[in-house]
């Protein structure tokens, strides 16, 4: 009987099912006249049946090579459409990282008739930790085994934010089109920090995959609500808060914030939301006369305002609401009413604009405005606070000596880089300094600065920051800004002369013939061989258990205060600047001199992976971190990253489709004498070298031209009248 078919794959995700290289599969498909037919797609891209794949792998011994996330994809394509509800999987991942690590391995070797039951009560045991998001299960029947096998191994292996991002990837494509994307970590990070104190309760009406309420939890808030249109995001967010914050109270449910709030009654310190932006159909008509629009009802055109008066209907008196909004919101002659009644009555309490490329859209520079609902008695609010971050400040030269973090979002071709310690650095400082005494901020000319709230009360009211701080830059003391220009400059031309010393270096040769060949080994079998140690951060499943390790005897975990080292710090050459995400534990793995780190997400420009050096040491890896610690004695460190960073290596080691994740196991190193490995270091030693010079002196260049721009168009400095 014909084999009915199934999901079809391209040859690149063959390879990374059977974790070879794709100059491998090519090789098969030459070389056996059993590989299966192509069964789609073109002749330059065909497609193949994945189940014949499967099989025809299975018979070469090539079935267990995928990583366990690659292998829950791969089983969720097999499977997943014949499932009744393939969501139900979602709440599983929780159970499965709830179960203790002891016996584990018991669960994925239980035959397929005891295993069914087994999801069903795990899934059932987790239902009161999604209300209003579980639904009606559907049962789970014997020919879904393997998918459920799969997803106990890969929680078990990878952590169960690895398995639920696979299953959410099979069911939605996060992308701006979709409205489903996640807030990039730093720019959570920063909405959270700029609510004063640590809120009890923080609200996001519309969550999406829960970036602002994980930011919220990482800064210590225990009661976490939610709402999201799409179910199947609802209940991966209320997942993921489980995971992630396992003493929260979690609560987030499914359905139209603005027509069908979840909420009614609630009320919580603060609100985080990156709301839906350009939204007409959100409900004008039918809510003309709703109870939330204290301000002003919203103009159809304006979404936005809509949700900024829903934001303050949660809140507590003198609680605060952060929201990420498009710069229109600012401007439109349709928001202006709305606008300023916000701006009157103190609620409107900071405007801060972004970099282009902080979020999506990556072409739009986006903004955060910070609202403050009143509280009766409260001293009146007689400005309001407005900070470019994006800005070249032409007052100061801007943190030489500071490494910055830089992250990088993808978006039609183009990457746009984000120096997201200065973007923070900027806003925090000055809203700190605002709240701490508005009627005395003198802020930083072009920068920051606070306008009276009768100024702002205008025929536009035009909210942008960049129009409302350009005036301030004639403040601007013009010997100060020369000197600052000056030292910028003498720094620049120093840095310049050390960066062409490094490039005229020359510690290479060309092999003279064929490129070198070597017999290479992988990551897992040199650990096997203990050769090097692969280290990880504590997994979801381990945070998930009670644990006594580094507390007293009543099992109480202090607080963790060692600096995390990132992926993005990785990329930008800096040192650790990451905040931890948990308390402490001992199991965590702490950062040795050298000690090679890899980058566990493959997208962001620079380099892959480094050696720490005593900068680094004592720091916590980052969730998107490896750590290789290689025997000294067989393996040199500068040797290891440069080919463990390699961007053949990499390739070859990475699996997903939106996403691609480095499965650490599977990089590969070649075989070679110490001494050698040694030569091999020392020139990797001298490309790292170069690449940190050439960020030093980008950044200083980038530096002086601002400051020079800055200068010549505030009125400070003037051409000169010389030859040159």
């Amino acid at each position: 009987m014909p084999q009915q078919p199934t999901a079809r794959v391209t040859a690149a995700e063959i390879s990374r099912i059977a974790g070879v290289t794709r100059a491998t599969v090519s090789n098969w498909r030459r070389r056996h006249d059993d590989f299966p037919a192509p069964s789609g797609g073109t002749e330059s891209s065909p497609l193949y049946d994945l189940g014949s794949v499967r099989d025809w792998l299975a018979a070469r011994g090539h079935n267990s090579a995928a990583s366990p996330t690659e292998e829950l994809r791969t089983m969720l394509r097999l499977h997943g459409r014949t499932m009744s509800d393939p969501t139900e999987l979602l709440p599983l991942v929780l159970a499965a990282a709830r179960r203790p690590t002891v016996g584990a391995d018991t669960v994925t070797t239980r035959p397929d008739a005891d295993l069914v039951p087994l999801a069903e009560s795990d899934r059932a045991s987790v239902a009161d930790a999604l209300p209003g998001v579980a639904g009606q299960p559907a049962g789970f029947t014997v020919r879904d085994a393997p998918v459920l096998r799969a997803l106990y191994t890969c929680v078990r292996e990878a952590g169960g934010q690895a398995a639920l991002s696979a299953l959410v990837e099979w069911e939605l494509e996060e992308s701006a089109a979709s409205g489903t994307y996640r807030t990039p970590e730093p720019l959570a990070d920063l909405l959270a920090e700029l609510v004063p104190d640590v809120p009890t309760g923080v609200l996001d009406p519309a969550c999406g995959s829960g970036s602002l309420l994980t930011a919220a939890a990482r800064h210590g808030t225990g009661e976490l609500y939610g709402q999201e249109l799409l179910p199947v995001q609802a209940r991966r967010t209320a997942v993921s808060l489980a995971l992630f914050a396992p003493t929260a109270e979690v609560t987030v449910r499914a359905a139209d914030s603005l027509r069908a709030d979840a909420f009614p009654d609630l009320l919580v310190d603060a609100v985080l939301s990156n709301p839906p932006y350009g939204i007409r159909d959100w409900g004008h008509d039918e809510l003309a006369y709703d109870p939330r629009w204290a301000y002003g009802v919203p103009a159809r055109a304006e979404s936005e305002l809509a949700w900024v008066q829903h934001a303050l209907a949660h809140l507590v008196p003198g609680g605060h609401a952060v929201l990420l909004l498009p710069p229109a919101t600012a401007g439109r002659a349709s928001g202006r009413r709305v606008r300023a009644e916000l701006v009157r009555s103190g609620v409107l309490r900071a405007v801060i604009a972004l970099p282009v490329g902080a979020s999506l859209p990556l072409h739009v520079g986006l903004q955060i405005w910070v609202l403050q609902r009143p509280a009766p008695g409260a001293v009146e609010h007689k400005s309001v606070l407005f900070v470019d971050t994006a800005a070249d400040s032409p007052a100061t030269t801007g943190g030489r000596g500071h490494a910055p973090s830089p992250s990088r979002t993808r978006g039609k071709g183009r990457a746009t880089a984000v120096d997201w310690a200065t973007v923070s650095s900027r806003a925090l400082t000055a809203w700190e300094a605002f709240t701490a005494a508005p009627d005395s901020f003198e802020g930083e000319p072009g920068v920051a600065h606070a306008v009276g709230v009768v100024d702002l009360l205008n025929d536009v009211v035009d909210l942008t920051p960049a129009r409302l701080l350009q005036a301030s830059r004639t403040e601007v003391d013009p010997a100060k800004l020369s000197a600052a220009v000056d030292t910028t400059r003498t720094d620049l031309v120093a840095a310049a002369r050390t960066l062409a010393r490094t490039a005229g270096h020359q510690g290479w040769n060309a092999t003279g013939g064929d490129a070198r060949e070597w017999r290479t080994a992988t990551a897992s079998d040199l650990s096997r061989g203990g050769a090097l140690t692969l280290l990880r951060p504590v997994s979801d499943s381990a945070r998930a258990q009670p644990s006594t390790a580094g507390g007293g005897s009543d099992g109480s975990r202090r607080p963790e205060t060692r600096p995390v080292l990132t992926d993005s710090d990785i990329a930008a050459g800096a040192g650790p600047t990451g905040a931890p995400a948990g308390p402490y534990d001992e199991a965590s793995p702490e950062i040795a001199v050298g000690d090679v780190l890899v980058r566990a997400i493959v997208g962001a420009d620079g380099p892959m992976a480094r050696v720490a050096d005593e900068g680094d040491a004592g720091a916590l890896p980052g969730p998107h971190v490896h750590l290789f610690r290689p025997d000294p004695v067989r393996l040199d460190s500068w040797f290891l990253a440069g080919f463990l960073g390699a961007e053949g290596n990499i390739a070859g080691a990475s699996t997903g489709s939106t996403v691609l994740s480095v499965s650490p196991g599977r990089l590969r190193v070649p075989l070679l004498p110490l001494e050698e490995q040694r030569q091999y270091g020392e020139a990797f030693r001298h490309v790292h070298a170069l690449r940190a010079e050439a960020r030093r002196a980008t950044r200083l260049a980038e530096e002086t031209a601002g400051l020079l721009t800055g200068g010549l168009t505030g009125g400070q400095l003037l051409p000169s009248r010389g030859d040159g």
